[in-house]
């Protein structure tokens, strides 16, 4: 069983930035491929970006390429999204994800096996 614990949501500004982290409990963190989704109010959920077990290969949503940074520290068991040039779009629930099975990210929400309980992100304009 692995647990994900998210933090660093919050209010800001349109252009200002947040790093949201995702402590996840578990030895094997090292082989988890792990991802961040989001979910708007009355939207469906939507990935963001995604990495692998080593943090070698990355994948992102055009929405948020070039804006975001998802990053990986095995030794603190923890993954990262770093969020530059916010914008009310972005606004959001923001969720962290598992994968156990698989070396490379996925986008699709259905291959993760575990989720955190999210964290809030609002900008506004």
């Amino acid at each position: 069983q692995v647990q994900l614990v998210e933090s660093g949501g919050g209010l800001v500004q349109a252009g200002g930035s947040l790093r949201l982290s995702c402590a996840a409990s578990g030895r094997a963190f090292s082989t988890y491929a792990m991802g961040w989704f989001r979910q708007a109010p009355g939207k469906d959920r939507e990935f963001v970006a995604g990495i692998s077990r080593a943090g070698t290969r990355i994948v992102y949503a055009a929405s948020v390429q070039g804006r975001f940074t998802i990053s990986k520290d095995n030794a603190k068991n923890t993954v990262y999204l770093t969020m530059n040039s916010l914008k009310p779009g972005d606004t959001a629930v923001y969720y962290c994800t598992a994968d156990p099975d698989s070396t490379l990210p996925s986008r699709e929400p259905d291959d993760y096996d575990y989720w955190g309980q999210g964290t809030q992100v609002t900008v506004s304009s």
